[in-house]
């Protein structure tokens, strides 16, 4: 199973939105949260629209937009969202109106945008797309399973142009929740040295993340999803490594034919040990690189890796401060498998190729 990436729309904490500037400056932040670069809205949608929409509804919408224009396309034939988070925003704002309240007098808007589904239904709405609509939350593997579903239904139907999109937001509360609770890195100067801190934790972020993905060659087109696939609670380090090997082999590739390979890794060190072993003993001749430093840590993050895969490919460039074993690419980048895993439970493996 395979799809074409026609479109692209990203708002990210890099400057991600202009798809002809690439790579660009690397954006640095102080401390341990990145947060999105919004546009200007107001240039965008409508200021009677925009009243009762949440920050994650207008980042989505946007990006969708920006991607469905990129594509050259109005309307797509299915929307595929993933998200390990939903409307936080909207989610807390009802939450604390009961608390506030008394459980009396509540507005029904913001428990209305509270469900996961939020940012695919009003898309939907707003183009008019009564089709496939559907929305995975599975945590750290919600975007490839929604990539999942849509390379069956390209298989099923190459015709198709499918809007698949990974999405989270980082909230005020969600994050001193989870900055108590030990997520995120309390002795980070910034972003740029996620890597140089042997301690526990991360750094927080945010994205959301838009692709036009189609069974149809174009010239247009950025690359390929060459296939995804996710593994639960390996027992042990050789049941991981025959995954990742089994993954390669079934795509017709060898570990060689691997031009770039891009990790999840996050600063937590004992996460990180898990993809120094398996670079250390199946990759060490092949360019490795990460990339959380420019997005940050949330459940849907591989979208952004999956955007910088893409656009390696497309341009022949990268970001010089992804690399982090000192290998880089020689000649056009052909194939970039990104690995992801959280806690040594789910792991992801997505391949992208030259169209």
């Amino acid at each position: 199973m395979e799809a074409y990436i026609r479109g692209i729309g990203n708002i990210s904490p890099q400057n991600s939105w202009d798809n002809a500037v690439f790579p660009g400056e690397m954006v640095l932040y102080e401390g341990n949260r990145l947060k999105c670069i919004e546009p200007d809205y107001k240039e965008f949608i409508k200021p009677i629209q925009m009243r009762r929409m949440s920050r994650t509804l207008k980042m989505g919408v946007l990006a969708a937009g920006r991607c469905l224009r990129d594509a050259g396309i109005e309307a797509p034939d299915a929307i595929i969202v993933g998200t390990g988070l939903g409307m936080m925003q909207d989610t807390e704002k009802f939450l604390n109106a009961i608390l506030d309240n008394d459980e009396k007098f509540l507005t029904p808007t913001s428990f209305i945008q509270s469900t996961h589904n939020t940012v695919g239904a009003h898309i939907a709405v707003m183009l008019k797309c009564n089709k496939y609509n559907l929305t995975y939350v599975h945590e750290n593997i919600s975007f490839e399973e929604a990539l999942l579903d849509s390379l069956m239904r390209i298989k099923e139907e190459p015709s198709e142009k499918i809007l698949l999109a990974g999405i989270d937001e980082l909230t005020d509360e969600y994050f001193t929740i989870t900055d108590n609770a030990g997520f995120w890195k309390k002795d980070i100067e910034g972003n740029s040295e996620l890597l140089k801190h042997s301690s526990s934790g991360s750094i927080a972020g945010e994205g959301a993340i838009f692709f036009v993905v189609s069974g149809e060659e174009h010239p247009g087109n950025y690359a390929r999803f060459a296939g995804v696939d996710t593994f639960y609670k390996p027992l042990s380090d050789d049941e991981t490594e025959s995954f990742i090997r089994e993954f390669i082999s079934s795509r017709g590739l060898e570990f060689q034919d691997i031009d770039l390979l891009i990790t999840g890794m996050n600063g937590d060190n004992k996460g990180d040990n898990v993809y120094r072993r398996i670079q250390d003993k199946m990759f060490p001749a092949t360019p490795t690189a990460y990339y959380k430093h420019l997005c940050g840590e949330y459940y849907t993050s591989s979208a952004f890796a999956s955007w910088l895969g893409a656009m390696i490919i497309k341009t022949g460039s990268y970001p010089e401060s992804i690399i982090i074993n000192g290998l880089r690419p020689e000649g056009a980048v052909n194939n970039v498998l990104i690995y992801n895993q959280t806690n040594n439970t789910n792991h992801a493996l997505t391949l992208l190729s030259a169209c």
